[in-house]
């Protein structure tokens, strides 16, 4: 029977970006599973327009790809989300994945990086990783994506946990709460004096690069600044954390586990 991988993630037409984070997470995904064969789609269709306009890439959307795979005999494909949350792009997914399943023997889908309380507590293991020396005086903040989804929630979430563990950082999002000015608020009630910025998505793209560490006026590296408290912005994405890429392998052996175990 002929067997799949599909790594999903959300996209970026930043090459040297995909290069680090995307192909990184697809490698090592594809290196725990041998006896598949790997292909890649992405949820925005923003991120394809424009690679196709401006490239000439075409990259399917997760359900292209399925119908693609089913078209060339695959009866066996196990699907892993890059996406953080398990939010609208996830759900997207998950619509698509059950609306193909009668193509396919066996369709098994990987979750999103924050699905359970465990995968909190790894993820900070994870980010300390990456964290520069930090002063006394200073602290990490990590910027999320945010979302309109009820899933916005993951980041308070990480954000209280942190801060109820000792943990030296904060989590503000970009689309949603937590916003940056409360962040901004309570590190200067704490007596912060620098913050170094990092990004809490799969990729350093337009946000990081952006909204994160910019001179424009509303960026956050220019508001922590004005706030008086010095900003240190590092444009690394997460799929460069080993430790994430690991996170990542780990819920799709997870799954493929709990499959194994339905069908016996």
């Amino acid at each position: 029977m002929k067997k799949a991988l599909l790594v999903v993630s959300f996209g970026t037409s930043y090459p040297d970006t995909c290069e680090k984070n995307i192909v990184a997470c697809e490698r090592e995904l594809a290196a725990s599973c041998p006896d598949r064969d790997t292909f890649r789609a992405f949820t925005s269709g923003m991120i394809i327009r424009k690679l196709k306009q401006r490239d000439g890439i075409e990259i399917d959307t997760p359900l292209q790809a399925l119908q693609k795979l089913a078209e060339q005999g695959y009866q066996d494909v196990a699907i892993q989300s890059l996406h953080i949350i398990n939010g609208d792009e996830y759900e997207k997914i998950v619509r698509e994945v059950q609306s193909l399943r009668p193509l396919f023997l066996r369709l098994t889908l990987g979750a999103p990086l924050l699905s359970s309380h465990n995968d909190y507590v790894q993820l900070m293991q994870a980010l300390r990783q990456q964290m520069p020396p930090i002063a006394a005086d200073e602290t990490v903040v990590f910027m999320g994506h945010g979302a309109s989804h009820h899933a916005f929630a993951a980041y308070a979430c990480l954000d209280h946990m942190m801060t109820a563990k000792g943990f030296p950082a904060r989590v503000g999002a970009v689309e949603s709460y937590p916003e940056v000015d409360i962040l901004i608020d309570s590190l200067r009630r704490q007596g912060v004096k620098g913050v170094h910025l990092m990004p809490l998505m799969l990729v350093a793209g337009d946000h990081a690069i952006n909204d994160m560490a910019s001179d424009e006026e509303d960026s956050w590296k220019t508001l922590f600044n004005a706030a008086g408290i010095t900003a240190t912005p590092w444009l690394n994405g997460l799929g460069e954390n080993p430790a994430v890429r690991a996170m990542f392998v780990a819920h799709l052996q997870q799954a493929l586990s709990l499959a194994m175990e339905e069908a016996a």
